[in-house]
């Protein structure tokens, strides 16, 4: 059967084991210094190692493969005790799996194993894809305002990565600012707080094909021009921190040394953290 399964770039990947834990189905293994699927019947195909990867090396994709077995990682689950238990049944409420969630809880109360409390934090939690999980965002009631008109701070066009020329003169000592496609949606004060001053890229590091298109464009820009300063919005969802990983990789490929300052975005469009990261 056809379905999304993970595929890791050998090339990329340098075998930290970041990606391990937060893999609790087992399906992942380092061997011989590199991340190995052990099997397709133990991978699940919804990215909990994604945004743990400080290489971009993982990502999903459509493929045959065997179908995801609960009965089987099971097994694996409890052996390894109950903090990987729980950590599997959070894996997958958290991506709203309620079916594999019930047949693993059916699997532990068959074995007599006690079901742990397992709480539901926002997609955010766990690394990749709980930026899907469906949620509402509750508002609360806000007094009527005088309604002040914004201007625009974009000062070029196209801005979608894809899009953009890299020998364009805009580019010319700018000042970058490389945003997740989301991040202006969640943060209402986007332009005024972020785009003033700046020339602005986006991506999707989840959705977007071609990231190492990303990483030859940008590692041309940051090779050819010079760029005063480079600074990253994002969503809190990890697998907005491919973003991070992107450019890192473009600044070692074109052997610069660049400071980046780095913002999170909440879902609730609060400011998280603004931090600078070498």
């Amino acid at each position: 059967m056809k379905r999304q399964i993970i595929e890791i770039d050998e090339e990329k990947c340098n075998g930290c084991e970041l990606c391990i834990p937060n893999c609790p189905e087992g399906a992942l293994q380092v061997i011989d210094g590199k991340a190995r699927l052990i099997s397709d019947l133990f991978c699940d195909g919804l990215g909990a190692c994604i945004g743990t990867c400080p290489e971009g090396a993982i990502s999903t994709v459509e493929r045959e493969a065997e179908p995801y077995d609960e009965d089987k990682v099971m097994e694996n689950i409890i052996k390894a005790g109950p903090n990987t238990i729980k950590a599997h049944l959070k894996h997958l409420m958290d991506h709203d799996q309620k079916e594999y969630y019930e047949e693993a809880v059916n699997i532990l109360r068959e074995r007599g194993i006690p079901v742990p409390e397992i709480e539901v934090e926002p997609p955010c939690a766990s690394a990749g894809c709980p930026g899907f999980a469906p949620q509402t965002i509750e508002k609360s009631e806000t007094k009527d305002l005088q309604q002040v008109e914004l201007l625009s701070e974009l000062r070029q066009w196209p801005i979608q990565l894809h899009l953009l020329n890299p020998n364009a003169p805009y580019l010319d000592n700018a000042d970058l600012l490389i945003s997740a496609d989301c991040a202006p949606f969640a943060f209402p004060n986007f332009h005024q707080h972020y785009m003033k001053g700046k020339i602005v890229i986006i991506l999707c590091p989840k959705l977007d094909k071609g990231i190492d298109l990303y990483i030859e464009k940008l590692t041309q820009i940051f090779k050819t021009k010079n760029i005063n300063s480079i600074t990253i919005t994002r969503m809190e969802v990890p697998c907005c921190g491919g973003i991070e990983a992107i450019v890192q990789k473009a600044i070692e490929e074109a052997g610069k040394s660049k400071e980046i300052k780095v913002n999170i975005i909440s879902i609730k469009g609060e400011i998280i953290s603004e931090q600078v990261s070498q």
